[in-house]
């Protein structure tokens, strides 16, 4: 066993590699969902099952569950065609296989050591468009992935060290973005590079057995973490239905129920009674479902690091050809709206059990908006963003008011960088009163976003959710604001408000676009939140009158 001043320096060191690989993507890449928003990730995985062995800490947790399956179907696909070589690189962005959505597109390079294979380095990133029916792949009315994108299985993109240029030829061809991909491809492939050469740097350090055993220590530290976390939790089963709004095709609301059970220092997620997979493009595969699930209990278990130790203690029951097991052809591209619903589940059946340990429900959607059209030369823009909205409530304050969704660390997209790449004008960035859901601790508060097309025309879809109902509180808490949305018309016509998936919604010149995002669920009795908060929301403008006045009657 290494001494731990030892392995808290190799943990340190490891982590740094990741993080340095963020680094280089975020300052490389071309398009802003990464560049900015951070929307990627990089690890180091085992060689023989793909598990998770480090990820940095710039990068989102929703691909540290997912991108071990993801480097599986690697090695899985590198066994078939001869194995894999030093200098090899393989690239796909299948969402059945590696988690997510098309838009995700995984780089996964073996990692060679005196001739033998050590572990594996992979980068993922969201590429800004990757064809599909809609221009930024977020399409609300998709029944098949071939809507949603061009899906690629893992191909070798790198042998020996040489380029198939061809690949790279034939990814951009089926993006409205050739550019953005060439340049967010050469990112992650020269992160690779960094990885690897900084482990070597490590390795000639403090030699390859005892990296090794950092490794497997690390797992089984993490392991023994969550089992005592679990262990501080009472025995016993709870159950919660949470549902989404419709899934783009069908207005029918859709359940997902989860069972939580605890038993000894095993915890056990049982998504039994979820709805069947569904026409439209909510489905998640059973990597993106198991992913979800780790993030939610890094939210609960904060403390414990990024690795597949984390999962050890942990049984899942997902029923097959449920919304939670996507298979082929289905389609996936809002994956990020039913995770947040499974993250939600898990805090409302943690409440049950141990309210002191968890939150109000967060906004509950990512809120994708995607805005296209042609400049004045003929060259085509395509606005990708997301957007932010209030967290929960929790045992120890008022939950945070405009964060961005709790299955990432990726930033909102600044107003500046929106406007001087897009022909837009944000007209309202702000705080949105009365949003937050009411409790001894009240949800943080959601946003309104105000946004003046000005080029001549455009196309507007939007992917969201949380339109029919708000994100429920916890421990008593009341439920935050729902999602609305509404199209003001130059000529002062109001569109009424509507729900949550819209598609192929024209624009021109003057027209505004308002989008106000959910607050966050609340935590605790209304009636017992302290008559000094409530001066201080209304002073700061967070509630009016009579919002405060709802809140204490809640």
């Amino acid at each position: 066993m290494l001494d731990p001043v030892t392995l808290a320096v190799l943990q340190g060191r490891l982590e740094q590699i990741a993080d340095e690989m963020d680094a280089l993507l975020f300052r490389g890449a071309f398009n802003p969902i990464i560049a900015e928003a951070h929307d990627a990730a990089h690890g180091l995985y085992d060689a023989a099952t793909g598990a998770t062995l480090v990820q940095g800490k710039s990068g989102l947790p929703i691909f540290v569950g997912a991108m071990a399956f993801a480097v599986k179907a690697v090695i899985d696909r590198a066994a078939k065609v001869g194995g894999p070589s030093p200098g090899d690189v393989f690239v796909f962005n299948d969402a059945y296989e590696g988690g997510t959505h098309l838009s995700d597109f995984k780089l996964v390079r073996p990692f060679f050591r005196d001739g033998r294979l050590f572990c594996w380095l992979a980068s993922v990133g969201h590429w800004h468009d990757v064809g599909g029916a809609v221009p930024g792949n977020y399409n609300p009315s998709a029944t098949e992935c071939f809507q949603e994108g061009f899906l690629v299985p893992p191909l070798r993109l790198v042998e020996g060290g040489r380029l198939r240029r061809e690949i790279v030829e034939l990814l951009a061809a089926n993006s409205r973005l050739p550019i953005a991909v060439e340049g967010d491809l050469e990112a992650q492939l020269a992160a690779l590079e960094l990885g690897e050469r900084r482990l070597h740097e490590l390795l000639d350090e403090y030699g390859t057995a005892t990296v090794e055993a950092a490794f497997g220590e690390l797992r089984r530290r993490a392991a023994d973490l969550v089992r005592a976390h679990i262990r501080e939790l009472p025995d016993g089963s709870w159950s919660c239905t949470d549902v989404l709004d419709g899934d783009g095709i069908d207005d029918d609301p859709i359940p997902i129920t989860l069972t939580l059970t605890v038993r000894g220092d095993r915890l056990g997620f049982d998504f039994t009674g979820t709805a069947p997979a569904c026409k439209g493009p909510l489905n998640i595969s059973r990597a993106t479902t198991i992913a979800g699930c780790y993030v939610a209990l890094k939210h609960v278990f904060r403390e414990v690091p990024a690795n597949a130790g984390v999962l050890e203690p942990i049984d899942f029951t997902i029923p097959e050809h449920s919304i939670l097991d996507a298979r082929p052809p289905r389609p996936v591209g809002g994956y990020t709206e039913t995770v947040l619903r499974l993250v939600d589940l898990v805090f409302r059946t943690l409440a049950m059990a141990a309210p002191e340990r968890s939150n109000g429900c967060a906004y509950g959607t990512i809120n994708a908006l995607s805005v296209s059209g042609h400049r004045p030369d003929g060259r085509r823009w395509v606005m990708f963003t997301f957007f932010g909205g209030g967290h929960g409530g929790h045992p120890l304050g008022d939950g945070l008011d405009h964060g961005n969704a709790p299955i990432s660390t990726a930033t909102i997209p600044p107003v500046e960088i929106l406007e001087a790449a897009y022909p837009v004008m944000f007209t309202q960035w702000a705080l949105r009163p009365d949003s937050g859901g009411p409790g001894r601790h009240r949800g943080g508060l959601g946003a309104i976003y105000e946004l003046e097309l000005l080029a001549e025309e455009a196309e507007v879809f939007l992917f969201g959710d949380r339109g029919r109902s708000g994100p429920p509180g916890v421990a008593g808490g009341g439920p935050g604001a729902p999602t609305r949305f509404k199209v003001l018309r130059a000529d002062g016509r109001v569109e009424p408000a509507q729900r949550s998936k819209l598609t192929g919604i024209r624009i021109r010149r003057g027209d505004r676009l308002r989008l106000e995002t959910p607050g966050g669920g609340g935590w605790g009795d209304p009636r017992e939140r302290a008559p000094a908060a409530i001066e201080r929301d209304l002073a700061l403008g967070y509630a009016t009158e009579a919002g405060a006045a709802r809140e204490v009657r809640a």
